[in-house]
């Protein structure tokens, strides 16, 4: 009898975005979404990412690719740029709205604002991995759990080769 592996990732998008951008490369996020569930074995994606008008096609093609989008409203600043902070959300979801229907979470993130939902979520064993985009710059917070005997961190940019959008 085969087991059903039933892991959700949480994706902070920003972070992801910008963090890969600053490596030098694009994130293809289909090629993303197939390695999430073949390494991860993560049935569902949910992307926490900030509603910016004029994106509609963006967030149509991510939804369809197989991402479940959970969208922040954002603000626009007087620089003109826009601010939409996902972490609520994202720890929301992850620990409360979703926490019963999944076995194990993928955070995918450097940000260490989700060091507590990390410690939460391995206390109540539902931790599968941490995703960080760029082993470079990721929080400090974070970095207890890259011990090499855990194997809870990953990172993406050390799968440029398979991630990338070329």
């Amino acid at each position: 009898m085969k087991i059903k592996i039933n892991n959700y990732a949480f994706i902070d998008a920003q972070n992801v975005h910008l963090s890969i951008k600053r490596l030098g490369w694009d994130l293809d996020w289909k090629k993303f979404r197939i390695f999430l569930t073949e390494r991860f074995g993560a049935v569902k994606a949910q992307l926490f990412i900030g509603l910016v008008p004029g994106n509609a096609s963006l967030y149509q093609y991510l939804q369809s690719i197989g991402f479940e989008i959970i969208f922040k409203d954002t603000i626009e600043l007087k620089d003109g740029t826009r601010k939409g902070n996902v972490d609520a959300e994202l720890v929301l979801y992850s620990a409360a709205i979703e926490f019963s229907n999944y076995d194990k979470a993928i955070i995918v993130s450097g940000d260490g604002d989700f060091a507590c939902l990390i410690d939460f979520l391995q206390k109540k064993d539902k931790l599968k991995s941490v995703i960080v985009p760029d082993e470079f710059k990721y929080s400090a917070l974070l970095k207890k759990y890259s011990k090499p005997d855990d194997n809870i961190i990953h990172f993406m940019n050390r799968s440029k080769r398979i991630l990338s959008n070329v």
